[in-house]
């Protein structure tokens, strides 16, 4: 049986949140992070590169050789992670560091959470950007009921065929229907879906959110169809929803 460990004798996991893109952190971070920044030397992080230059941004002091990074991403092996948490056993609080936004929110960062539950493990949040939120925040459609779907398929017959019973969840359960894309076929997506959705079912366009070039919309298919507007390799986060009100 597996035991579990006293967690006032273990470091804590911190979930560190990071900017969306390329705007000076501290523009959206709370300056809390600064200090963990500075207190912990052990994170795990999905890209090696991207962590140390977040790091070097919040706290330029940092000496970056004290560092101990473990990989966490689509290609880190199940077992590689078993010894990643060791550091808290002796005391040594971790942070967890995702490329952008929140860790374990559409994020490899979810696995390593989990595990840290299973060995009781203080896991402690920190405030920072969710794209997803950010565009369920704009978005004016229903923010009691709503799902997150990720990334639809790649094939376009496919990729129609899930709109559809996207579409229809959103008018059977009032239910916005949130999803993304690889930034290089956010234009193709967007084309599908004006093929593909009643005239009046909505979309919310949210893209480069907390960035200089934010644009936040949300239009009935319909309008959209009227308007001109690329999309291609900037992060975006589409919302349909189809309200039975508007039939």
């Amino acid at each position: 049986m597996e035991t579990i460990d006293d967690p006032s004798r273990q470091g804590i996991l911190y979930l560190i949140p990071s900017p969306l893109g390329e705007n000076a952190p501290m523009e959206v971070l709370p300056l809390m992070i600064r200090k963990i920044i500075e207190d912990i030397n052990h994170y795990i992080v999905e890209n090696e590169k991207e962590a140390r230059r977040f790091i070097k941004r919040i706290y330029p002091k940092k000496d970056q050789t004290t560092l101990h990074l473990y990989p966490l991403n689509k290609f880190t092996a199940p077992e590689e992670m078993l010894t990643y948490l060791d550091p808290t056993k002796e005391g040594i609080s971790m942070g967890v560091i995702s490329d952008a936004g929140c860790p374990g929110i559409a994020d490899p960062g979810a696995e390593i959470v989990k595990m840290a539950h299973r060995k009781n493990i203080t896991v402690r949040p920190l405030v920072g950007p969710s794209s997803i939120l950010l565009a369920l925040m704009s978005s004016g459609l229903n923010g009691q009921n709503f799902a997150f779907n990720g990334y639809l398929p790649i094939d376009q017959s496919k990729r129609k065929k899930e709109i559809k019973i996207l579409e229809k969840k959103s008018f059977d359960y009032n239910q916005p229907q949130l999803f993304m894309e690889t930034p290089y076929r956010n234009d193709q997506l967007l084309s599908d879906l004006m093929t593909t959705l009643d005239r009046n079912t909505e979309i919310c366009i949210a893209c480069d959110l907390s960035l200089q070039t934010e644009y936040i919309k949300t239009h009935s298919v319909k309008q959209w169809k009227k308007l001109k507007i690329s999309l291609h390799k900037r992060p975006v986060i589409f919302i349909i929803s189809k309200d039975p009100l508007s039939i």
